[in-house]
C-alpha cells in the first residue's frame, strides 16, 4: 500500500462505486475514472474506497465521491475512516466520513513534530509513532518500546508487523492459524514468527483470517485458513462444490487448474505455519494483498496471479469461479498490460496496470 503508483487502475469483482443494496458479479473489469492527476493510491473498505489523485483524496462510494482536502493518508473500514495529515490522524464514523469528514472526529490524534518536518519519511498507516491506528475503537494501541516496524497490517482478528530487519511479528487471534506460530492460540503482544527467522522479508499482508509475506528473494509465503483456497493449498469445499456445480449446470464454481499430484493431497483447512508457495513457473513475486477470502500476487516481471474466493469476479478470471490453485490473470497480458501494483478489497482487486 505504501507504493504510489501513476498509472490507469483497473477494478475486479464488486463496485463500491456503482453497487446500490446488495452486489453484482463483475466478472469484466472496470476502470477507475481517475480524477485529477491520474490516481496514485487507492484504500478500499467493503462500501466505499478513498482514492487519491493529484488533487489530493477523496471518498467514493455509489453515486457518491467527496473530497478530502488536507489528508495525505487512509485507514477505512465499515464503522469508521481514519485520516491521517502532516500533524493530526483523526478517525470518523462511515457516515460522516462519506458526507467529506466536516463533523467533530469520533478520534483525534496529535502527531510529535519532527514527523511533521519537510523530507521526514512517514510511515505508511496504520503505523503511527508510538503505536498504529485501527478503523474502529480502540482507534490507536501502542507498540513495546523496543520494538521497530518498517511496515504493520490489520486483519479482521489479527496484527502482521514487518521489522526492521525483516523479521515478522504477529498477534491477536489465532483461532484460524493466522498468526504462524504452529498453533490456534491468541497473542496478547507481538511474537516474531520463527518458522521465518534468518529469512528476511520485505513485505506483509494480512486477509480476514491469512496472511502472507514476500522474502528478500520474490518467494512468497502463506498461511492461516484455507476455506476458499485463499492459500493456494488443496481446499475441501471446493472441491466437493465442483461436481454440485455441474449436476445443477451453473459456471460459480470452475474446476481449478490440474497440477501434478494434485489428485494425492491432503486438503488443507487450516495452515498454521508459513508455507511457502510456488507460483506456476516459479517467477520471483514484488507484491502480495489479501482480501477477505482472496489473494493476489504481483511478479516481478508484472504478472497478476489470483487465488481463494472469487464470487463476485474478484479474481479477474472472467467468472465468478473460486479456485484454490494461483491462476494469471490472463485479461493483463491479452492486451498488453503489466501490473504494477495490486490492493485486494473485501470482495474485490484493484491493480495499477502500466500499457504498453
Amino acid at each position: 500500500m505504501a507504493a504510489v503508483c501513476r498509472r490507469p487502475w483497473l477494478l475486479f469483482g464488486f463496485s463500491t462505486e456503482e453497487a446500490a443494496g446488495e452486489p453484482g458479479l463483475g466478472p469484466q473489469p472496470r476502470r477507475l475514472e481517475p480524477g485529477p492527476g491520474g490516481i496514485r493510491r487507492v484504500w478500499p473498505a467493503w462500501s466505499y474506497v478513498v482514492v487519491e489523485t493529484g488533487a489530493g483524496l477523496e471518498v467514493r462510494s455509489a453515486g457518491l465521491r467527496r473530497p478530502l482536502p488536507g489528508w495525505t493518508e487512509a485507514l477505512p473500514s465499515e464503522t469508521h475512516l481514519v485520516l491521517r495529515g502532516p500533524a493530526v490522524a483523526r478517525a470518523w464514523p462511515r457516515r460522516a466520513a462519506l458526507r467529506g469528514a466536516t463533523e467533530p472526529p469520533a478520534w483525534s490524534r496529535d502527531l510529535p513534530p519532527e514527523t511533521q518536518a519537510p523530507g521526514s519519511a512517514a510511515s505508511p498507516l496504520p503505523l503511527l509513532p508510538g503505536g498504529f491506528a485501527a478503523p474502529r475503537p480502540p482507534f490507536f494501541t501502542p507498540l513495546p518500546g523496543e520494538v521497530r516496524a518498517r511496515q504493520l497490517v490489520l486483519g479482521h482478528e489479527h496484527v502482521l508487523m514487518l521489522g526492521e530487519a525483516g523479521e515478522v511479528y504477529t498477534w491477536g487471534g489465532g483461532r484460524h492459524g493466522q498468526l504462524g506460530h504452529g498453533t490456534l492460540e491468541s497473542e496478547q503482544q507481538p511474537r516474531m514468527v520463527e518458522a521465518l527467522g534468518g529469512v528476511p522479508m520485505t513485505a506483509v499482508a494480512a486477509g480476514g483470517w491469512h496472511s502472507a509475506s514476500i522474502s528478500e528473494a520474490g518467494d512468497l509465503y502463506v498461511w492461516g485458513w484455507n476455506e476458499s483456497g485463499q492459500l493456494a493449498l488443496p481446499c475441501k469445499a471446493l472441491a466437493e462444490e465442483q461436481p454440485q456445480a455441474e449436476d445443477a449446470g451453473q459456471a460459480e464454481v470452475a474446476p481449478c487448474q490440474e497440477q501434478p499430484g494434485a489428485e494425492a493431497a491432503a486438503f488443507i483447512s487450516i495452515q498454521a505455519l508459513p508455507a511457502l508457495l510456488d507460483l506456476p513457473r516459479q517467477p520471483q513475486v514484488s507484491r502480495v494483498s489479501c482480501g477477505s477470502r482472496h489473494t493476489a500476487a504481483v511478479t516481478r516481471e508484472g504478472e497478476l496471479y489470483t487465488w481463494g474466493w472469487g464470487k463476485y469476479g474478484q479474481l479477474g478470471h472472467g467468472d465468478s469461479a473460486s479456485c484454490d490453485q494461483p491462476r494469471p490473470v490472463r485479461y493483463l497480458a491479452a492486451r498488453g498490460l503489466r501490473a504494477e501494483e495490486v490492493v485486494c478489497g473485501p470482495w474485490n482487486t484493484y491493480v495499477c496496470v502500466l500499457e504498453a
